[in-house]
């Protein structure tokens, strides 16, 4: 009888030559798995660079060039306070009161309020009155009215009565008050008030 062989059976793989190629992977595989394992399981992080010392930060600096150090800095730029928005400022318009005045510029209408004033100014007579019964005189009120009927300038033209209240009180009602445009310009007006008492 013959020794059995050592070949394997026909339709069998040999695999003595492969066994040890298997093996030298499973080797390399196990090698390659052990590293990453190990850098896994380490978690000391590297220490970072060390900075540079500030004797090596001063070499660095250019030097310094010696006329520019007696330079001034340029002062520093000063910013206005936030207070809101800068204050305008009001320029007032020509009322035409500079201007030369004439009373031909007068209207009827001007007139008439001229003369209502004058009534009203009755009042300041007779509230006087009430403190001198013998209180009489006359007083002329000097009135300049600007183009658009705005008041220039009022004042006591004249008084006779011995006592400034009338007078002044008389002023104040023409001063606050705003008449009917001229035409052509502004106006010199001067009005006369006699004060008698109508009393008997």
């Amino acid at each position: 009888m013959s020794p059995p062989s050592s070949r394997p059976p026909a339709g069998v793989p040999n695999s003595g030559g492969n066994t040890k190629y298997a093996i030298v992977a499973v080797v390399l595989l196990l090698g390659v798995g052990g590293l990453v394992a190990l850098r896994s399981f380490s978690s000391h992080p590297e220490p970072l660079p060390p900075l540079p010392s500030a004797s090596v930060a001063q070499t660095a600096e250019p030097p310094t060039n010696p006329k520019l150090d007696d330079i001034p800095p340029p002062p520093p730029v000063e910013e206005p306070p936030e207070a809101g928005p800068a204050p305008r400022i009001a320029v007032a318009p020509n009322t035409g009161c500079e201007s030369k005045c004439n009373e031909k510029f007068s209207t009827t209408e001007l007139t008439q309020a001229l003369q209502v004033r004058a009534q009203q100014a009755r009042r300041c007579y007779n509230q006087a009155l009430a403190q001198d019964s013998t209180l009489k005189g006359k007083v002329s009120i000097a009135v300049r009215v600007g183009p658009s009927g705005n008041v220039c300038s009022v004042g006591v033209a004249s008084n006779d009565m011995g006592t400034p209240a009338v007078a002044n009180c008389a002023a104040s009602i023409f001063r606050n008050s705003v008449y009917p445009a001229p035409k052509g310009g502004c106006v010199d007006a001067n009005v006369p008030l006699a004060f008698v008492s109508q009393s008997p």
